[in-house]
């Protein structure tokens, strides 16, 4: 598993300062560049930004934050927590990660998806009875304009291009791009059968539950004739030093977010009871370094993925505690997941020689 990558994924909550004080908008988005280059020192591979339009989030133009990140990093690979590309242009997509992956050096990826909240839809003027069509055809239109070939293509959700050439080039031939999947075997198949690379969002549950998705994915591949694509997991989590102080101070404010997102969903409150339960058995990867790489490396084992992707920041929790976290996260917890995995190697070894 010496290929194993890991991420950290944002979408730039809103945050509360160390006295309960709610930041503005422009000191969290410039808080995001600062986690971002922590993360890039302390050897994570790739960092992502959501984007969002609404009030508990800062990020809704994460091409510009990324590009701000890139002038001050070295290695991290730049890309989104999704692009919601149901509200947006492919061609606009495709010129403004161009522009990305010349100002970084290469570093770009875009996520796509369609996004766990709707508010982009009325506020760009979409018809969420369309929500199926409109990412399915972008998506198609996407694969074309990612070759960085002449592009011929026509559908009902934009006009049609003709022989057309999009701009900028990149240096390497192609952005990189990845399709996020909330779990619907239909996102999943559609991911295979575009050739893009897919992240599994387990945002509930026990991660190994999801194992069916990922071999739907490969028997996808299989049958559209793909090559062989990686899979990364992105999954939410806090590293504190140790389990009691990780879970005490993540807790009021993942409780007060996702309190809330219930509330717009129809779902109960979050009670202590099943947040220790999802910590203890679910999505959450939440604790001491030791607890969280043990998770994550459970979590690998149990899907066989190629990148690990924890999602830090959680509701209005502090800058100050997510800069812990990543420090954490690139310091001990990776190089611990690297540990016990080469432990597994070293036992199959072991085992195939007896």
């Amino acid at each position: 598993m010496s290929d194993l990558e890991f991420g950290l994924d944002t979408f730039g909550d809103v945050t509360v300062d160390t006295d309960g004080n709610v930041l503005p908008y422009a000191q969290v988005i410039r808080n995001v560049v600062e986690q971002a280059v922590l993360a890039d020192e302390v050897g994570v591979d790739v960092f992502g930004l959501g984007e969002h339009h609404r009030d508990d989030y800062a990020v809704s133009a994460p091409e510009i934050v990324l590009a701000a990140i890139a002038s001050r990093t070295r290695a991290i690979r730049l890309t989104t927590a999704v692009t919601v590309l149901s509200s947006d242009d492919p061609v606009r997509v495709y010129e403004r990660f161009a522009t990305l992956a010349a100002v970084s050096g290469g570093r770009a990826e875009i996520t796509l998806g369609r996004g766990s909240f709707t508010e982009s839809f009325p506020l760009f003027g979409y018809d969420l009875a369309d929500y199926e069509q409109l990412f399915s055809e972008k998506a198609d239109l996407m694969a074309e304009l990612l070759t960085e070939k002449p592009v011929t293509w026509s559908g009902s959700v934009r006009p049609p291009l003709e022989n057309q050439e999009v701009y900028p080039k990149t240096e390497a031939g192609r952005v990189p791009a990845w399709v996020g999947v909330g779990g619907s075997p239909e996102s999943v198949v559609r991911a295979a059968q575009y050739g893009f690379p897919m992240v599994l969002a387990i945002i509930g549950g026990d991660p190994a539950r999801f194992a069916p998705y990922v071999d739907l994915y490969h028997r996808a591949l299989d049958q559209f004739d793909r090559e062989k694509l990686p899979v990364a997991v992105h999954a939410p989590g806090f590293i504190a030093a140790t389990d009691e102080e990780a879970a005490e101070t993540l807790w009021p404010h993942a409780q007060k977010s996702i309190t809330r997102i219930g509330a717009e969903r129809g779902w109960p409150p979050l009670t202590r009871e099943r947040f220790e339960d999802d910590i203890a058995e679910g999505a959450w990867h939440v604790g001491s370094p030791e607890t969280v790489a043990a998770k994550i490396a459970r979590t690998v084992r149990a899907l066989g993925i190629q990148r690990f992707d924890l999602k830090y920041s959680a509701g209005t929790l502090p800058h100050e505690a997510m800069m812990t976290a990543i420090h954490l996260y690139g310091t001990e917890v990776i190089p611990r997941v690297r540990e016990l995995l080469s432990e597994d190697d070293d036992e199959a070894e072991a085992e195939a020689a007896s």
